[in-house]
């Protein structure tokens, strides 16, 4: 009975650490673009969840229901949890004459200004058609005289982040590509030195399977220890700019982030194992003169 040999244990054994280093490298690359586009995302929401809403009450308004209508609306599901807050039309006013000077109450006239409810709604809402929608439902509601935004910078900002988002999806995939097509590549190189050990077990009688079974466990934890590698520096590095970069604490979201890890784990694993597949399977197809 043929016994199957580790590739590990042929002569040539070559350095498989710079196969891993290289592989990781690229997946480092990959991360990096991914981590990136996955913070801008973050940083782009917090700044949509910036953007005030303004509901103007009715002048005879009591203070009773302006108190229950910023309840209602500080419960509602499309409202960034507390940021619902009243300004009475007297603190507006002091508010206009902070930014256009005492002149502002000089004039003599009754105060024009109405008791709002100012908030902000979250990211998921903030959508040209999803603010139609709140102002619609609550102008239906007693109390409210209407609901003011900036639509224009609404609009610019939907698409703007349509113009984006297009184009790091197309630089994304760009980046899968090449990083399959160099690691594919890292893979071929390190196991062209096994090539006539490949070639020798078939012509002593093993099957396909039973040559590519181990170079196809040790492609696996080369992923794995590659993919591992990568998310550590990634880790490393995004600890390191957090440092300096106190806002990024407050929109961090480690869920996300340790997705992005395991994904490059799998990734790692995924890419090396079919490229070890496939060069395999290409060396065992090839004469033994071609091997040369």
């Amino acid at each position: 009975m043929l016994e199957q040999q580790d590739p590990r244990r042929s002569g040539s054994r070559p350095n498989y650490w710079h196969s891993i280093i290289s592989v990781a490298l690229v997946l480092f690359a990959l991360g990096f673009f991914a981590l990136t586009l996955f913070n801008a995302q973050l940083i782009v929401n917090e700044l949509k969840e910036k953007v005030n809403l303004i509901i103007e009450l009715q002048g005879e308004d009591t203070d009773n229901m302006s108190r229950q209508i910023l309840q209602e609306v500080d419960q509602m599901d499309f409202v960034r949890e507390g940021s619902a807050e009243f300004i009475s039309k007297e603190q507006g006013a002091e508010l206009m004459r902070e930014d256009f000077g005492d002149d502002f109450l000089k004039l003599d006239l009754p105060n024009p200004l109405y008791d709002v409810i100012t908030f902000n709604v979250k990211a998921a809402y903030m959508h040209p058609d999803s603010l139609k929608g709140i102002r619609t439902a609550l102008i239906e509601r007693e109390g409210i005289t209407d609901v003011y935004y900036q639509e224009s910078l609404v609009n610019d900002i939907a698409d703007n982040i349509k113009t984006i988002g297009i184009a790091a999806l197309a630089i994304l995939f760009l980046f899968l590509g090449v990083a399959g097509l160099l690691i594919h590549n890292t893979v071929r190189l390190a196991l062209y030195a096994n090539r006539f050990l490949i070639k020798n077990m078939e012509l002593v009688g093993a099957t396909w399977e039973f040559i590519s079974r181990p170079f196809l466990r040790r492609a696996m934890l080369h992923g794995l220890l590659s993919g591992g590698l990568a998310s550590g520096i990634l880790l490393l590095l995004y600890l390191y700019v957090q440092a300096d970069v106190p806002g990024l604490r407050d929109i961090q979201d480690w869920t996300g982030m340790f997705m992005l890890f395991g994904l490059l784990l799998t990734m790692g694993m995924a890419i090396n194992t079919v490229s070890t597949f496939l060069v395999v399977r290409k060396y065992l197809k090839m004469r033994v003169d071609d091997l040369y």
